[in-house]
């Protein structure tokens, strides 16, 4: 026996993930470090892919409300920032290798403004929802779920779960005071735009993913960051200083209660404010297939489903990015797949390299993976 896991031992090392690692899940307030070369880098070339990354960061002007501002303002009719916004403050980021850090760089516990990064775990808490029963499938219409004028009609009642989650649902209407046509306009007059059947078009629209976790709210019944925190975060081991926000306005009442509906971006404030380390507990865990430590917190069903291409798009699934093709990223397997938010904020997961990446504020994913890709070594 003690041969046998030797040779266990020795093989794992060989391809450059230590045998412990494999079930390594970090503390709470803790995470090992692991030395690049220990971890199957070359550290002089990791070190550079760090400098990369830290060349390509964005933090000027730090005044993200008048970024925000500056960038939707003309681009967007009646454009208005509704929830908080928090000042950027410097570039971080975090790779880790078979569950252990093995580079780091700026404040990774600083809790920063992440935009549609967002939308990922707007997933993970529908991935909840269908584990516990509150939806029975992602194909079911929303509107047998959630009643009131929000899917009424011949446009919108047949819009289900799958449309929501995947951006086909092409809704039309108004939530919480903006118009699904004033988030990314097209056309002369998008207010009288063409409406496309539920499911055959893809537009990325902040909108309807907001309708998505009202949607969410009505069903699991109790405010979204507090089911996440309780199914996800708290087991993870995260701190206690990530926040997930709505807006002003986007306060509802389910049984009696007064709660605010979260925002699945940062495109009018909002959102989620979160550390880079909290991030790459969150990476560790899709990077694991749900499991913590032994424990199953997100099944494994619902993360292959999230990130299998969508018919429409063949890059999205369910909330997630994908290297289909292999087209965003050629150097990363086709597996791959990513958290992405404006600004440049990324969790990469790389189930065939053992890898999570973390970037804030860095404005190119696909030169970083690649150098971080290039530093391995390979089995000797």
């Amino acid at each position: 026996m003690l041969r046998l896991i030797h040779a266990f031992m020795c093989t794992a090392l060989l391809l450059g993930s230590p045998a412990w690692a494999a079930d390594y899940v970090p503390p709470r307030h803790d995470w090992a470090r692991q030395a690049p070369a220990k971890a199957g880098f070359d550290a002089g070339k990791l070190a550079a892919a760090v400098e990369y990354a830290k060349s390509k960061a964005e933090v000027e002007p730090s005044d993200m409300r008048q970024v925000l501002l500056d960038y939707y303002r003309e681009r967007e009719p009646g454009y208005r920032i509704l929830g908080p916004v928090y000042p950027r403050a410097q570039a971080s980021g975090l790779v880790v290798r078979g569950g252990r850090i093995v580079a780091e760089w700026g404040d990774v516990d600083r809790p920063d403004m992440t935009f549609s990064v967002a939308k990922s775990y707007l997933s993970t808490v529908a991935g909840l929802a269908i584990a516990e029963g509150r939806i029975h499938a992602v194909d079911d219409r929303v509107a047998s779920y959630v009643p009131g004028p929000w899917y009424e009609g011949e446009h919108n009642g047949p819009i289900t779960w799958t449309h929501l989650l995947q951006q086909t649902s092409d809704w039309s209407g108004t939530l919480w005071d903006v118009h699904d046509w004033a988030d990314r306009p097209e056309g002369d007059d998008p207010s009288k735009r063409e409406l496309h059947t539920p499911g055959t078009h893809y537009k990325y629209n902040d909108v309807r993913v907001n309708l998505l976790a009202f949607s969410l709210l009505q069903v699991l019944r109790d405010p979204l960051p507090v089911v996440l925190r309780e199914r996800i975060m708290d087991p993870i081991g995260a701190s206690a200083t990530w926040r997930w926000h709505g807006y002003d306005n986007s306060w509802t009442t389910v049984d009696g209660l007064s709660m605010q509906s979260v925002s699945g971006g940062g495109h009018f404030g909002g959102g989620m404010f979160i550390s880079a380390a909290d991030h790459a507990r969150f990476g560790l865990l899709m990077l694991r297939n749900g499991d913590w430590g032994g424990k199953r917190l997100l099944s494994k069903e619902w993360i292959a489903q999230a990130t299998r291409p969508s018919p429409v798009k063949s890059d999205y699934g369910y909330l997630w990015w994908l290297n289909t093709g292999r087209k965003a990223i050629p150097a990363a397997p086709e597996s791959a797949f990513w958290a992405a938010g404006f600004g440049g904020h990324y969790i990469y997961i790389d189930r065939e390299h053992d890898l999570v990446v973390v970037l804030r504020w860095t404005q190119d994913l696909p030169g970083t993976i690649t150098k971080v890709l290039e530093a391995m070594q390979p089995p000797a």
